[in-house]
C-alpha cells in the first residue's frame, strides 16, 4: 500500500510500516514545513493513503470537503511510540483493505473507519 505520512507521524511508525513493506513517503524527510493543503495535494497526486497525528485535516476532508485517496489519523500522543507504532501496524494488516477512500482514526483501544460517500 503506498502512503505519505505527514510530518507530525512518529519516525517511529514510519520505520515500522516499511519494515512491515509499505511503500511509505515520510513529509518530515523531503518537504518539512510544507501546509496541510500541500501535504494532502501530494498524497492525492501520489494515490497515497494519508498518515497523519494532525486533527485539521478532518476540517479539510469534512468542511472543505477535499477529495483524498483515504486518512488515518492517529490519536496516540499519550501512548509510548514503541506501542503506537504496533498499533498502527496492526491497523493496516488487519483492515489494510478497508482504509483506501475512508477517513479512519486510531486512538488507544478503538478504530473507527468512516467510509467517505
Amino acid at each position: 500500500m503506498k502512503i505519505l505520512a505527514d510530518e507530525s507521524v512518529d519516525r517511529g511508525i514510519v520505520t515500522r510500516l516499511r519494515a512491515d513493506g509499505h511503500d511509505i513517503g515520510h513529509v518530515a524527510d523531503v518537504s518539512p514545513g510544507i501546509s496541510d493543503d500541500e501535504v494532502l495535494k501530494r498524497a492525492n497526486d501520489q494515490q497515497a493513503l494519508l498518515l497523519t497525528a494532525d486533527k485539521d485535516f478532518g476540517e479539510l476532508i469534512f468542511r472543505m470537503k477535499r477529495s483524498n485517496a483515504g486518512v488515518v489519523l492517529t490519536r496516540l500522543a499519550s501512548v509510548p511510540a514503541v506501542d503506537a507504532a504496533r498499533l498502527v501496524s496492526e491497523l493496516f494488516r488487519d483492515h489494510g483493505t478497508e482504509l483506501p477512500s475512508a477517513f479512519s482514526v486510531i486512538d488507544p483501544g478503538v478504530i473507527r473507519i468512516r467510509q467517505q460517500s
